[in-house]
């Protein structure tokens, strides 16, 4: 079943300022799993990791409308493409509507 969720994927992290088009292979990997992806503005956050550490990022938001087998197989990627030591992910909606202009009466 299809449903919203929400990713927050990285803009940069402690050692690499990630490239245009590192973000652009990302969204490329999204859209091949998912058919597509919203990139929202980048906004900053913190969160401790279970050894105490604390981190202080900037992230993008990005939502996704997929299966749940789908967005843990983003989360694996965005994990390993942006070297991550966790990354987050939430349900935003358990209904997705989607309608293209041939199902609209003209």
């Amino acid at each position: 079943m299809i449903k919203l969720y929400e990713i927050l994927v990285p803009a940069s992290n402690r050692i690499d300022k990630f490239s245009y088009e590192h973000h652009k292979e990302w969204d490329a990997f999204v859209t091949g799993i998912a058919g597509g992806v919203t990139v929202h503005k980048s906004s900053k956050g913190e969160w401790t990791s279970p050894t105490g550490e604390l981190y202080r990022d900037r992230m993008i938001p990005c939502k996704i409308a997929c299966t749940e087998k789908q967005i843990i197989e983003i989360i694996d990627f965005t994990i390993k493409h942006y070297k991550q030591e966790a990354v987050m992910a939430y349900l935003v909606s358990e209904e997705v509507i989607i309608r293209h202009k041939d199902e609209v009466e003209k």
